[in-house]
């Protein structure tokens, strides 16, 4: 904190001034990355589904699945995933396989 302020204050900003504030519900998310999708179950936790592959009827559709981010708002790759993923759950558990 006091540093960025130190660093503002020589880029020329005045009046800078720093506070510190208590740790917030949804402040700390991680949207991205903590559920890697993959090809290998020893490497990843999703498949090419995002079926979790030590729970099969646990699909994972949010940002969890890719390992990186762009600059652009990712919602409408979301939404993909979860309708790619909506469809091949329905069709195993019309074989039966869920």
């Amino acid at each position: 904190m006091n540093d960025g302020a130190e660093m503002l204050e020589a880029a020329g900003l005045k009046d800078v001034h720093t506070y510190e504030s208590e740790y917030g519900f949804g402040q700390g998310i991680h949207e991205m990355g903590t559920a890697r999708m993959g090809r290998d179950p020893k490497t990843s936790v999703l498949n090419g589904n995002n079926q979790v592959w030590d729970c099969k009827n646990v699909f994972v559709t949010d940002g969890a699945c890719m390992t990186s981010a762009a600059c652009v708002n990712p919602s409408l790759t979301y939404m993909a995933l979860t309708a790619r993923a909506a469809d091949f759950a329905m069709n195993e558990l019309k074989k039966g396989n869920l």
